[in-house]
């Protein structure tokens, strides 16, 4: 999880920003700035430079891994910039390359912090449950060839909502503090040869979407049974959660605060 210093001293800045952003992460690394590495958090300061910030303090609302999509990020910017705010979102987004795109751009306190403000999530993953690739759709969602039994699949979705310990879905646990969370939501829906899994929760584990993803995966294939979905989670045991899915077919769709 991202720090913010600027937190804990927001005297250093005059206002903060509140960024709604969309992003395609194919060609990226992840959102966090990795030196030699294309992310979504360097252009994005290399887009804030010219304004006249040298050094740009913005922080997610958490760290998507590389391949991982967005449709609604959001970022905080604690700034010293006299621009009118349409001027800065028209010029950042002017700046920005096709794959990223600024949605949305608020004034708000300035002791807003995109990363612990936060209190909730949503991800969606698409699968293209087909023997056959599809060129358009390759880039933003994971193809499973073996057909899937989603009836199954919605019965062993069952057992993870609620609040639970969900470090059977943790990979390299422990990585929080503390690994319980509360999936508040987990909707599968099937348009054809094509399978959303949309999931709430007031947070989520490294990797957890994906491997929550991964199990429905195994049980639809009939290579686990629906039991398996209990089991892993009252053993806490990583070894019987789910496999990860390929990143490119998961979406941050939203992010949550309190009104």
């Amino acid at each position: 999880m991202e720090r913010s210093t600027d937190r804990l001293d927001p005297s250093r800045h005059t206002r903060t920003i509140k960024f709604t952003v969309q992003y395609d992460g194919t060609d990226f690394f992840g959102w966090q700035c990795q030196e030699g590495k294309r992310t979504v958090q360097q252009v994005m300061k290399e887009a804030l430079m010219p304004l006249g910030d040298e050094r740009p303090s913005i922080l997610a609302s958490g760290r998507t891994d590389t391949g991982v999509h967005a449709l609604g990020q959001v970022v905080g910017y604690r700034n010293n910039l006299k621009f009118d705010l349409k001027n800065i979102h028209r010029a950042i987004n002017y700046r920005l390359p096709e794959d990223v795109r600024v949605i949305k751009s608020e004034e708000v306190p300035l002791t807003f912090s995109a990363t612990s403000d936060a209190i909730g999530k949503v991800y969606r993953y698409i699968i293209h449950n087909s023997g056959t690739d599809d060129v358009i759709w390759r880039r933003f969602a994971a193809r499973v060839k073996e057909p899937l039994d989603t009836k199954r699949m919605k019965e062993a979705a069952l057992p993870m909502l609620g609040t639970h310990d969900f470090r059977c879905f943790e990979s390299e646990w422990p990585n929080r503090h503390s690994s319980v969370r509360t999936l508040k939501r987990l909707d599968l829906r099937v348009f054809g040869k094509w399978i959303t899994i949309e999931m709430e929760a007031d947070g989520f584990l490294y990797n957890m979407a994906r491997s929550i993803v991964g199990m429905l995966v195994h049980v639809g294939r009939g290579r686990w049974p629906v039991s398996r979905v209990a089991q892993a989670i009252e053993t806490m045991d990583r070894d019987l959660g789910g496999p990860v899915m390929p990143a490119k077919g998961l979406f941050l769709v939203r992010v949550d605060y309190p009104s």
